[in-house]
């Protein structure tokens, strides 16, 4: 298992709220680069769709002098007919503090969550740069799986 050196130390922490001065810096960015997750998990948020409350679920954030520059979420894969499969949801790191170490730590502490609830995580991305992070972290292409890209079993590793 890889030991990761972290450059900058981010406070991570479990979101029970979306911190309204956070948010409105990383959907901002995003949606400049063209990217819908942040605006996605805000909707969903608002609408009770997905508030990362089930059992097993968690939102971290990943903040650095007090500023919210990445989050990550954990779900139940909604499209998996297993309650045992989680998804990983909506990790983006504000441009500034990419390569810094803290999208590792934020998808490290999603898979630290997820062992228990979940024996396999999943996931769907069409982004290359973002598929070769996701397989640095362990995670392998799962090409005949129509609704997810890449997936990690939980069951027996440590």
């Amino acid at each position: 298992m890889r030991h990761w050196r972290f450059a900058i130390a981010p406070s991570i922490e479990r979101l029970r709220d979306l911190p309204v001065d956070g948010f409105g810096a990383l959907l901002a960015e995003s949606e400049q680069a063209g990217l819908r997750l942040v605006r996605t998990l805000v909707d969903e948020w608002a609408s009770g769709a997905n508030r990362f409350d089930r059992p097993g679920e968690v939102l971290l954030g990943a903040r650095i002098d007090g500023r919210l520059v990445g989050v990550c979420g954990l779900n139940v894969d909604p499209y998996a007919a297993d309650e045992r499969v989680g998804r990983v949801r909506h990790l983006y790191v504000t441009e500034a503090y990419r390569r810094h170490g803290i999208g590792r730590r934020l998808l490290a502490d999603v898979v630290a969550a997820a062992r228990g609830p979940f024996d396999r995580l999943r996931l769907r991305t069409a982004n290359l740069e973002a598929a070769r992070f996701y397989e640095a972290m362990g995670f392998t292409p799962c090409p005949e799986e129509a609704d997810s890209s890449h997936a990690l079993d939980l069951r027996g590793k440590l």
